[in-house]
């Protein structure tokens, strides 16, 4: 429930025109939250001058007063951080501390929800990991058994990724070291889960901003979830709740690859209307 200290509010409707769902009111020159259509949002707290507004169902010791030091960053520093992010798949031997690993979540759990939902759960997988990586080429590999054989047109596209499922999982049970071509020998996988692709979405993207800040490295695993949609055992090893769907895949780990600038990419389609 969110509650105001009706001792510290001054009435100054602040939190009233920032409230979306309209659920505070002004009475007898106090602010006066409703609690039903509250989505717990949290913007009287933050915009609160006298901070008036708190909640009794998160811990309202991790709000934190706004310091423009600690709170700015500089927006070509930014924008240079962005362009200089790359997908790593070359990985030291080591292993990824817990610590990171945390901060990476927290990046992603202070993400926008719709609605405030926070429906995006998280799921780190270190010890498990050869087993993962097992269950995934197996997938992989019967999709792509099955696609061959259902193709009527071998010059398909899809050819070429059936072909290639099928190599990496032979040359993997060759050697699982030198021929992982799947985690190539990262140390940690995130997954994320969440009935919304969006939300889930939007959180990995923050995550991954946080991977770079700490002198990791990560790429998204696209061939991780095709094969994950077709595997229970995947989603059971994983412990996938019912309701949540696995939407992004991070592997993990230090880069063993030094870059030394940024690359071009295509101009951006803009209408402006």
């Amino acid at each position: 429930m969110m509650k105001v200290n009706t001792e510290k509010c001054i009435g100054c409707s602040k939190c009233v025109k920032d409230c979306f769902p309209n659920d505070i009111e002004i009475i007898d020159g106090k602010a006066k939250i409703n609690n039903e259509a509250c989505i717990k949002c949290g913007h009287c707290i933050a915009i609160c001058p006298m901070n008036a507004i708190s909640t009794d169902e998160y811990d309202m010791e991790e709000v934190k007063e706004y310091n423009k030091d600690e709170f700015s960053i500089d927006p070509d520093n930014l924008m240079n951080f962005i362009k200089f992010r790359r997908t790593i798949r070359q990985f030291k031997n080591k292993d990824v501390e817990e610590d990171k690993i945390t901060k990476i979540i927290e990046a992603g759990r202070f993400t926008q929800t719709g609605s405030n939902t926070q429906d995006v759960a998280y799921i780190v997988v270190k010890d498990k990991i050869k087993e993962l990586k097992d269950l995934v080429l197996k997938s992989l590999k019967e999709i792509g058994e099955n696609m061959l054989e259902n193709l009527e047109d071998d010059n398909s596209p899809m050819k070429r990724y059936a072909d290639m499922w099928i190599k990496m999982y032979n040359a993997y049970k060759e050697d699982p070291v030198k021929n992982d071509k799947l985690f190539f020998n990262a140390p940690a996988v995130i997954v994320t889960t969440s009935p919304s692709p969006v939300n889930a979405a939007l959180a990995s993207s923050n995550m991954e901003l946080m991977v770079d800040a700490l002198g990791l490295g990560t790429f998204f695993s696209g061939f991780f979830i095709l094969a994950a949609q077709n595997s229970k055992e995947i989603q059971e090893l994983l412990g996938v709740k019912e309701g949540k769907q696995i939407v992004t895949c991070m592997v993990l780990g230090y880069p063993n690859v030094t870059y030394k600038r940024t690359v071009p990419r295509k101009k951006a389609e803009i209408s402006w209307k």
